[in-house]
């Protein structure tokens, strides 16, 4: 079933206008941003940026960190399974094929993405996320490379003594228990979590298995303030992969044969970790220094080898920030150094040894300037230099050892925001990005470093409105963007082991991104609140220029992205003690080949959530929850294989088949 347009944002908008004629006493919180260096009220921040609270995270199954994200308009995440996704900005990273690798992450101003480009923030439990803000398009002059974007987040504020204990079921033996608290004292703050998860999954071979710990805390002095966060995680999934369109629409809980008879999995063990000292050096000037190490230990479980790989390393990220009545300027350091190593064998004979260095340093610096109250305008830049080495350490097969040095990069960046009132804001920005390639896209399919691969580099342009309505209590926010992409780097399937990369010429993203929050009643007694949350994408993805063995895709969509997106949250709490939340998607078509000759239809998923609240005198607060995700029992697919190759009289395996009706349970006791 295709959708030629979005009902949801019709309605969402028709509840805006009806609000206006009610007397909503509740105002919206103004919101403070830190992404873009400089802390500053969201109406001020000259260039899109979009915020989520921790209760924002928290109103879903706690486990889906695909349902979060799209809740932010002009994202799309591609999610297999727990453990299988990648993320998409404004139409960047489709062509991935399992992980995501064009956007930057950082957990409390760490960085999460390791020296290759590879992001995985879902492994991060949700209940340990306090906030969440994410730059859409290229942000290289404020953090380096990350074509698609940035995803920041932070771990909750720590302002007072409390604790907490979850439980959680969920349909196919999915359990969930989590216990973590804070501490407050006069100049120190300690707060962790530790969870773990684990289900059967739906489909074959899907067993998943999660433990992780995270701490932050910090101790204030009058003249510095250290900080520390800890990310300890532990994985085992097994990889039921992709699947067939027969296997699809006859029998979606069936894994990919191949995987299934060998029972592949993957396990992995990470340790990220940091100490930031955050000085004041004067009323003026103030530097935060980090010193960030992490650790990686995989191994998977595959048909056609077996990989065994590592990471360690570590890096420093400095901001000196200088604060004036009219302006501010901040100069950044970011460098960082992983040592990587893997090896693969298959019938338990060793077939390949490796070990690279990677170093990757970033330096940047940021003016704001405001010449009255109504005006902020920034300008900077960033140089960006990125290095490979690779040696080989198994000689049977030839000394594929080698170097990549790429060319220094600079990428500038411009924004000016424009509120002439407390209630309107224009705002408009021009920036460079670029996404290096990862060290296996460099390699050719013989194993030899392809001096001539570039990274892709691209010019995004958008502008945007903020408007605060009806006493504050509904924000609005339009915005329209342009990125122009070069050297498109794009991982081409060679074998089913092996795959490289190449740079395929020039695509175009084009898209409208509509965002509605509304309070749209408030009342002390029955019907008591109602808010609701909506936002809309439409986008054009288009290749350029863009030839592959022979074969001219130019004016062809880009796979793997959704024409249109449209997401509806309502939230009813008709008493104190009662909560209803629900939950609604419409993710258009979207085309899963280069070609455009086959295309994934459309869906539509509807979520529902019920919470009860039980204040007791002096053992805490017990919340009870119920659930029940995709209510219509949809048949969809929230992850494709782009140009999925067929093997033998095998079909093309495009679909990971998506969840049908499940259900949750559970209780959080605060105390």
């Amino acid at each position: 079933m295709r959708y030629r347009f979005a009902p949801l944002v019709i309605m969402a908008f028709l509840s805006c206008l009806d609000a206006a004629a009610q007397d909503s006493t509740l105002l919206l919180e103004e919101l403070v941003v830190r992404a873009y260096h400089i802390d500053s009220g969201l109406d001020r921040v000259p260039g899109s940026i979009s915020v989520l609270s921790g209760d924002e995270i928290r109103v879903g199954d706690g486990n889906n960190f695909a349902n979060i994200l799209h809740a932010v308009p002009g994202i799309y995440m591609h999610s297999g399974t727990y453990a299988t996704s990648r993320v998409v900005i404004r139409g960047v990273g489709s062509r991935t094929p399992y992980n995501t690798n064009r956007v930057k992450s950082y957990l409390n101003d760490i960085p999460i993405t390791s020296s290759d480009g590879i992001s995985a923030p879902e492994d991060i439990d949700l209940l340990g996320i306090g906030r969440m803000e994410v730059i859409k398009g290229p942000a290289s002059a404020l953090y380096g490379s990350g074509l698609g974007g940035n995803i920041n987040l932070y771990t909750p504020a720590i302002d007072r003594n409390r604790a907490q204990v979850s439980l959680q079921q969920e349909s196919y033996h999915t359990t969930k228990a989590a216990a973590g608290g804070s501490y407050r004292g006069a100049n120190l703050g300690l707060w962790g979590n530790l969870s773990h998860v684990q289900s059967d999954g739906f489909r074959e071979n899907n067993h998943y298995k999660r433990t992780s710990l995270l701490s932050s805390g910090s101790w204030q002095q009058p003249a510095y303030t250290v900080e520390y966060t800890l990310l300890l995680i532990d994985l085992e999934a097994d990889i039921p992969s992709s699947i067939g369109k027969t296997l699809y629409e006859t029998n979606p809980r069936a894994a990919a044969a191949n995987w299934n008879e060998i029972k592949g999995y993957k396990e992995y063990q990470r340790a990220i970790g940091g100490i930031t000292v955050a000085n004041r050096l004067s009323s003026r000037w103030n530097n935060r220094l980090t010193l960030f190490g992490r650790w990686v230990d995989s191994y998977e479980r595959r048909p056609f080898n077996n990989l065994d790989d590592g990471t360690s390393g570590g890096g420093i990220r400095n901001k000196l920030t200088y604060h004036a009545d009219r302006w501010n300027a901040l100069l950044g350091l970011e460098w960082m150094s992983d040592a990587y190593r893997w090896q693969m064998d298959l019938n338990g004979e060793l077939i390949n040894k490796n070990r690279e260095r990677r170093g990757h340093t970033n330096l940047f610096g940021m003016v704001y300037w405001r010449p009255d109250n109504r005006w902020n305008i920034s300008v900077g830049g960033a140089w960006n230099k990125v290095d490979y080495r690779l040696t080989d350490q198994f000689p049977a097969n030839g000394d594929q050892s080698g170097s990549r040095s790429f060319p220094l990069i600079f990428s500038p960046r411009i924004g000016v925001n424009y509120a002439p009132s407390p209630h309107l804001a224009f705002y408009a920005s021009s920036g460079h990005g670029f996404s290096m390639p990862s060290p296996e896209e460099t390699l050719l399919p013989e194993g030899d470093i392809n001096e001539s691969i570039k990274p892709e580099q691209g010019m995004q342009y958008e502008a945007g409105i903020r408007l605060n309505l009806f006493n504050n209590a509904t924000r609005l926010e339009a915005s329209v963007y342009r990125i122009d992409l070069d050297n498109l780097l794009v991982t081409k399937r060679a074998t089913e082991d092996i795959f490289t990369g190449i740079n395929a010429g020039e695509t175009r993203h084009t898209g409208v991104e509509l965002m509605l929050q509304q309070r749209i009643f408030h009342l002390s007694s029955f019907p008591g609140s109602l808010h609701l949350s909506a936002n809309y994408t439409y986008s054009r993805n288009q290749f350029i220029d863009f030839e592959d063995d022979g074969n001219i895709y130019n004016g062809n969509r880009l796979p793997g992205v959704p024409s249109s997106i449209a997401r509806e949250s309502v939230q009813w709490q008709p008493f104190p003690s009662l909560q209803v939340n629900a939950h609604l998607q419409h993710v258009g078509p979207q085309y899963i080949d280069d070609a455009n000759t086959v295309e994934n239809d459309g869906y539509f998923l509807t979520d529902l959530k019920i919470t009860y609240l039980i204040p007791t005198t002096g053992a805490g607060s017990f919340e009870l929850f119920i659930g029940m995700n995709n209510l219509t029992n949809t048949r969809y697919s929230p992850m494709l294989t782009v140009n999925a190759l067929a093997f033998g009289n095998a079909e093309p395996r495009y679909y990971y088949p998506g969840m049908p009706r499940h259900y949750f349970a559970g209780i959080n006791w605060r105390f």
